[in-house]
C-alpha cells in the first residue's frame, strides 16, 4: 500500500493559505479518484481507496504542522510500510510559483513539517513532491507570508500546480517515480503572471 501525505494546518482559518498545498493536493486527488479522506485515525484525517489499481491512503494530519511527523510515525508503524511507499506532498517557497518538484528523498530545507517527519520516523529516504508557492514579494516575514492566502493573480498557477501534483502522485503509482520525475519536473507553460510579466518585457 502507498500512504500519500498532504501537509497543512487544520481548521477554516488556514483554509487556502500557501501553507497548506499538501491539504490541497490530497483533496483535489481525491476528487480525481473518487476517494472520501474523512476518518480519523493516526491524528490525522484519513481514506483509503484504489489509484490506478494501487492501494492507497490518503492523509491529512490534523497536528498542525510543526508535530506532522506524529502522525506519519504512527502511520508508518501501524502499517509497516516500507518509507519508498510513503509520498508526503508539501509546499516550497524557494520553489517558483505554479513549479512543482519530485525527489526520491532529501532534506527537509526551511520546511518545519518536513523537520518534524524526518525528526519522527528518523530517515530522509521518502518521496516527496515540493509545490512552488514563490518568495514573498513584499518583504513580509516567511511566517506572514506561508500563512497567508494566495493573492488573485496568483490563483489559477497554484490551482494548476496543485493540479498537476495530484496528477503526479497518479504517475508514481501507475509508472514509477522516475517516469513521474521525466514527466513533471519542469517548468509549467507561461500562464498568468508569467504571461502578464513577458507582454510587460515585450
Amino acid at each position: 500500500m502507498f500512504v500519500i501525505v498532504g501537509l497543512g494546518n487544520p481548521g477554516k482559518k488556514y483554509e487556502k493559505t500557501r501553507h497548506n498545498m499538501g491539504f490541497l493536493a490530497i483533496d483535489k486527488l481525491a476528487e480525481k479518484h473518487d476517494i472520501k479522506v474523512n476518518k480519523l485515525k493516526h491524528k490525522a484525517l484519513t481514506g483509503d481507496g484504489f489509484i490506478f489499481g494501487q492501494k492507497a491512503l490518503l492523509v491529512k494530519p490534523q497536528t498542525y504542522m510543526n508535530l506532522s511527523g506524529e502522525s506519519v510515525r504512527e502511520i508508518v508503524s501501524y502499517y509497516d510500510i516500507d518509507l519508498e511507499d510513503l509520498i508526503v506532498i508539501y509546499d516550497d517557497f524557494d520553489l517558483e510559483i505554479g513549479t512543482i518538484r519530485i525527489r526520491k528523498k532529501g532534506s527537509a530545507g526551511s520546511h518545519n513539517g518536513m523537520k518534524s517527519i524526518i525528526g519522527q520516523i528518523q530517515s530522509k529516504d521518502f518521496p516527496r513532491i515540493r509545490i512552488g508557492i514563490g518568495k514573498s514579494g513584499g518583504g513580509a516575514e516567511w511566517k506572514d507570508f506561508v500563512l497567508g492566502k494566495t493573492s488573485k493573480q496568483d490563483e489559477k498557477l497554484i490551482e494548476d500546480a496543485v493540479d498537476r501534483a495530484a496528477d503526479a502522485v497518479g504517475c508514481i503509482l501507475e509508472k514509477g517515480i522516475d517516469k513521474a520525475m521525466n514527466e513533471y519536473n519542469v517548468k509549467p507553460r507561461l500562464s498568468g503572471r508569467e504571461d502578464r510579466d513577458k507582454t510587460r518585457n515585450d
